[in-house]
């Protein structure tokens, strides 16, 4: 095979690197030449820059072969810290990472009650400089801050478009707005995009492996990782699996389309049939001014120890889920699939089980290998974890999408 030589000083070779020490660390530089195809000086002279840019350290120990013992390399997880905010209806969550995905630092506060954009971007920055300010980190050792929250989002221009139960957030250029107030670059994303970076990149996922999300709240979105980064499609809006229709002329959605899967798998949906049961909600001391989210925590509760009722629509909801994971895994031929979202931190057990189930019985490919399903080890945190996984991503290992510029 010949040998790729200067193509190697693009930052698709130094993503690719990354990757590989990220993924299959601890490694030595020989085993980087042979599979990567890269020449041995190539491989030197960016692992010497990665090593100078603190991305990249050597543990001290080494390899014993004929000749010279080679020595191993890892990431450093001190190299950078990356900042994720979640936003949801009623609630900012805020994690901090290190490098190769630990969480180092998490805060939850109320989301801010209308009172327009300025109240907003005031809120995110307070949040922002609250948590980095009590973890002692040094200004300079933050790549950046990822805000994400609910679809439709404009990458390009840096906010959300009509995230729903949100509509104060429309129309923000939180980018221009958080930037200019911060000092730090910031980007904004999808929840789900954003959860389907964190899992691949906190797993240390290999890049040879075709990997899939599917993210739960307030709506059911996904995303896939191929060869290392987020597939984007034309605008960055990719995965709405919820909007896949599965009842023909069903109820209506605001996407403008009709019988979409959110209208009858999501929680909300959930929720408002438990309500509607009346004796249900009664039983499970469900009250109408209960958010959401909290309310469907109890009912998943209630699923996973025995009620009948409970369980029945939770079982339900994973069963359409499930056709849902179908016809992911049948579009990208997935081979590992992992669920996220606060939508799965009661009873994940239950999707991940039907889930698990259907794929075995009716993906496509199901006679040439199987499909990983697993439960994410944080699904109520997958998404701001996500967020920080973008910016550290975009920092260190930029050519995986949307590039986080260096700091002065």
């Amino acid at each position: 095979m010949a040998r790729r030589e200067s193509a190697a000083a693009g930052p698709g070779s130094r993503a690719l690197i990354v990757d590989l020490i990220r993924s299959s660390g601890p490694i030595s530089r020989v085993e980087l030449v042979k599979v990567t195809g890269l020449t041995q000086p190539t491989i030197s002279n960016i692992v010497r820059r990665l090593i100078d840019d603190g991305v990249v350290r050597e543990t001290g120990d080494t390899v014993a072969t004929r000749g010279k013992p080679r020595t191993l390399l890892v990431i450093n997880s001190r190299a950078a810290y990356g900042v994720g905010i979640h936003v949801g209806a009623d609630a900012l969550t805020c994690v901090v990472t290190d490098t190769r995905g630990g969480t180092v630092g998490r805060q939850l506060v109320a989301a801010p009650a209308q009172g327009g954009p300025a109240s907003v971007v005031a809120a995110l920055a307070a949040l922002y400089d609250e948590v980095t300010d009590g973890l002692g980190l040094p200004p300079q050792s933050v790549a950046g801050m990822a805000v994400v929250g609910p679809g439709p989002v404009d990458v390009a221009r840096g906010g959300f478009l009509a995230p729903p139960g949100l509509p104060e957030w429309a129309g923000l250029d939180l980018v221009q707005a958080l930037t200019a107030r911060l000092g730090v670059p910031v980007l904004v994303d999808s929840d789900a995009a954003a959860a389907v970076v964190g899992e691949f990149w906190g797993r240390q996922v290999s890049r040879e492996r075709t990997f899939g999300c599917l993210y739960m709240n307030s709506g059911i979105g996904s995303g896939v990782v191929l060869d290392g980064a987020l597939h984007r499609g034309a605008s960055s809006n990719t995965g709405k699996i919820g909007h896949v229709a599965v009842v023909h002329d069903g109820e209506p959605c605001h996407c403008g389309s009709r019988g979409c899967l959110e209208q009858y798998a999501a929680p909300r949906v959930l929720v408002a049939r438990a309500r509607a049961a009346g004796s249900l909600a009664d039983r499970l001391r469900i009250r109408p001014e209960d958010p959401d989210a909290r309310a469907f925590d109890v009912l998943a509760r209630a699923a996973v120890y025995g009620d009948q009722e409970a369980r029945a629509l939770l079982e339900e909801s994973a069963a359409l889920l499930a056709e849902g994971a179908v016809t992911l895994a049948n579009l990208w031929d997935l081979d590992t699939l992992v669920l996220a979202g606060p939508g799965f931190a009661v009873a994940g057990s239950i999707y991940v089980s039907e889930i698990r189930r259907r794929l075995a019985e009716r993906a496509f490919t199901r006679d040439v290998h199987g499909v990983r399903v697993d439960l994410s080890s944080n699904p109520r945190d997958a998404a701001a974890i996500g967020g920080a996984a973008l910016v550290l991503q975009g920092s260190v290992a930029p050519g995986h999408g949307p590039q986080v510029a260096a700091r002065a």
